[in-house]
């Protein structure tokens, strides 16, 4: 995640204007694991930014993945989640409450060069999802491994 000077400098640098509400959106973002929706950020800032439109954050989001702020995670769902993490890492979604997790210390290269090798592409950008059924759902009292 970057820090909020250098999502200034970004953003200047792309031809954005800086605004409050920017810097929010993406601090909301950057402060939760939770991979949330575009609603959810709304809902979140409502209390500090009640005159925000919940299109002011649709917007930002779609700034913040043109200019590589955040990844757009379609996980299958009618909205796309945003994730603050823009390194290249898989993630896993639960099936009966949609909670969505980041998947951390697996190498995919591997498997690559595997698909460049048999395709003949060139790959430029990779997203990866698993599905199964959360600790939370299993009934399981620990949490998932980090």
């Amino acid at each position: 995640m970057f820090a909020m000077e250098q999502v200034t400098e970004i953003l200047r640098g792309k031809g954005y204007k800086v605004t409050p509400q920017r810097l929010a959106v993406y601090e909301a973002l950057a402060r939760t694991k939770a991979h949330p929706t575009a609603d959810a950020i709304y809902m979140d800032l409502q209390p500090e930014y009640p005159t925000m439109s919940l299109a002011t954050v649709y917007k930002t989001l779609d700034i913040f993945s043109k200019v590589g702020l955040v990844q757009v995670l379609n996980v299958g769902e009618e909205s796309f989640r945003y994730d603050a993490n823009i390194d290249n890492h898989p993630h896993i979604c639960c099936v009966r409450c949609n909670r969505v997790d980041d998947v951390h210390h697996t190498d995919t290269s591997g498997l690559v060069g595997e698909i460049e090798g048999e395709t003949g592409y060139k790959i430029t950008g990779r997203q990866m999802y698993f599905y199964g059924v959360c600790p939370s759902c299993q009934g399981v009292s620990s949490n998932v491994k980090n």
